[in-house]
């Protein structure tokens, strides 16, 4: 049984209740269900129950799914510019959570110039993606806005979260990172749509 997307759910509904709560027999009961969604999270993850008791306490506010952005950018063949990540080797999008300031497009194209050393614009919007927590995916529940992105200018250059840069035909990559397959699928789809109607 992958017990993360519960613990995921129990902290949501621990965290958003002692946001809310006021009295203090339910923020009691809403602090102990938090402890007990660190201490289980901890022992799935192989993490000090602490850390994450501290992780959940400095999150303040409601909570709610985090948001991030991929950038799809094809070359002129049809090839797709793909990210290796150095934690699993697998292949995937440029793409990382939104920061507060910011628009899901505008990380599309900050994340794009970052990781790979693409300046591109986002031309469409390929789809909106949820991914539920759990071992596949990662311990937080997250929605993904995928871009369809133009080439501007620069060239193909890594950061500290790539282990290698490449562009791919779709179907020669060898393994994908979590659901990057769909990304690169759809928005290959919208890409080639695209290039017919020019």
């Amino acid at each position: 049984m992958d017990i993360l997307p519960l613990l995921d759910e129990l902290t949501m509904i621990a965290r958003n209740g002692l946001t809310f709560a006021t009295d203090p027999y339910d923020q009691a009961r809403y602090q102990r269900l938090l402890e007990l969604a660190a201490m289980y999270y901890g022992q799935t993850l192989d993490l000090p129950t602490a850390d994450v008791q501290r992780r959940f306490q400095s999150q303040l506010g409601r909570v709610t799914p985090r948001i991030g952005a991929n950038a799809a950018i094809f070359d002129d063949v049809g090839r797709i510019v793909l990210m290796q990540r150095p934690d699993t080797y697998r292949w995937c999008l440029p793409g990382g959570l939104t920061d507060v300031i910011e628009l899901p497009i505008e990380t599309a194209m900050r994340e794009a110039h970052e990781e790979v050393g693409l300046t591109v614009v986002a031309t469409d919007l390929v789809g909106i993606y949820v991914e539920h927590a759990g071992r596949e995916h990662g311990p937080h529940a997250l929605i993904t806005l995928v871009y369809l992105c133009a080439y501007q200018g620069g060239s193909l250059c890594g950061s500290s979260e790539s282990a290698d840069l490449q562009y791919w035909q779709i179907e020669d990559v060898p393994q994908w990172s979590s659901i990057h397959q769909r990304f690169a699928a759809e928005a290959y789809n919208l890409w080639r749509m695209r290039q017919s109607s020019t």
